[in-house]
C-alpha cells in the first residue's frame, strides 16, 4: 500500500486549499495507483480496515438495492426491526437533510452505484458484463458504469467511483477504475479493497485468475478535519499484506461469513468524521 501512501503524503504537501460543496479540503488532481492481486490483498495495513463494511456494501450492490436499511441487514445479519439503532456507511446519507425530502421511504438512498448496475436504464450491467467477458473475452466493451446523467438527481450521493474498464490476458483479469472524488483518507482505502473483492468474485465467476486492480484518481482530496490522522497515518510504516480467502458460489448467492482476511494485522484504527 506504499503507492496509497505516497499519493496521500503528496496531496497533503502539495494540495491546493479550497472549499468544496462539503467543506475545506487540500486537492491536487490526477494520479495511479496499480496493485497486482497475486501479491496479496490490497487492504490497507497503515490503518485498521472496516472489512465487513467493505463487503457488505459490495454484496449489497450486487443486490442492486437502493434501500440502506436492507445493507444493515447484510452488515450485522439481522432483521431491520432488530436494526433501529444501527448505522451503516451510508445511513448518514439517507438522513442527510438535502435528500430526505425527496427519499420514497426510510432508508431510501435513491438510484444510487447498485441500482445503477443492476438497471441502468432497463440493463443489467453486471450480469452483461460476465457474459460478455465469458464469451469474448478479449473485447474491449467490458463496462461497468455507475455515472448515468439523466438519474443523478435520483441519487442521495452522485457516485464517487464512476466507471470501470475489465481486461483479459493470460487467463487472468483486470480492473482499471475511474474515480472523479476521491476522499483520500476514508474513501479511497475502502475503494481499492472494495473493487479487488469485486475483481476476485468476477475472476471466480468466469473462471480466471486475479490480475491487477488500477485505480485512477480524479479530484483526489483531504478533508481539512483529517489533517491530523492524516499526519498519524504517513507516519507508520506499511505492513505486509493479508490474503483473501472465500467460499465461490454464485456471484450474487454471497454472503458476509463467506469472505475472511488471512493474517491481516493492521496498525490500529484511526477515526475520523465522514463528510457528506
Amino acid at each position: 500500500m506504499k503507492q496509497y501512501i505516497e499519493a496521500l503524503k503528496y496531496c497533503f504537501e502539495n494540495g491546493s486549499d479550497v472549499k468544496s460543496r462539503a467543506g475545506k479540503v487540500r486537492k491536487n488532481f490526477g494520479f495511479q495507483m496499480r496493485f497486482d492481486l497475486q501479491n496479496g490483498f490490497p487492504a490497507m495495513t497503515t490503518k485498521k480496515l472496516a472489512w465487513k463494511s467493505v463487503v457488505s456494501e459490495l454484496l449489497w450492490f450486487l443486490e442492486g438495492s437502493n434501500d440502506e436499511r436492507r445493507l444493515a441487514e447484510i452488515l450485522y445479519e439481522d432483521k431491520r426491526e432488530n436494526l433501529k439503532d444501527k448505522k451503516t456507511i451510508w445511513t448518514q446519507n439517507a438522513n442527510s437533510n438535502y435528500w430526505k425530502d425527496k427519499a420514497n421511504f426510510e432508508g431510501d438512498v435513491g438510484r444510487i452505484y447498485g441500482v445503477q448496475w443492476r438497471d441502468f436504464n432497463g440493463v443489467d450491467q453486471v450480469k452483461n458484463l460476465i457474459r460478455g467477458i465469458k464469451s469474448d473475452p478479449n473485447g474491449r466493451r467490458h463496462i461497468l458504469s455507475a455515472w448515468n446523467p439523466a438519474e443523478i438527481h435520483l441519487m442521495s450521493l452522485p457516485p464517487c467511483h464512476a466507471f470501470s474498464q475489465f481486461y483479459v490476458s493470460k487467463k487472468k483479469i483486470s480492473c482499471q477504475l475511474y474515480q472523479r472524488s476521491c476522499d483520500m483518507f476514508l474513501g479511497v482505502p475502502f475503494n481499492i479493497a472494495s473493487y479487488s473483492l469485486f475483481l476476485h468474485l468476477l475472476a471466480a465467476e468466469c473462471s480466471l485468475e486475479v490480475g491487477e486492480f488500477i485505480l485512477t484518481l480524479g479530484d483526489y482530496h483531504i478533508y481539512h478535519e483529517h489533517f491530523e490522522a492524516v499526519k498519524e497515518q504517513i507516519s507508520r510504516e506499511p505492513k505486509n499484506l493479508p490474503n483473501l480467502a472465500f467460499n465461490k458460489k454464485n456471484i450474487f448467492d454471497y454472503s458476509l461469513r463467506d469472505f475472511t482476511l488471512e493474517n491481516y494485522d493492521p496498525h490500529p484504527t484511526i477515526k475520523a468524521k465522514m463528510n457528506i
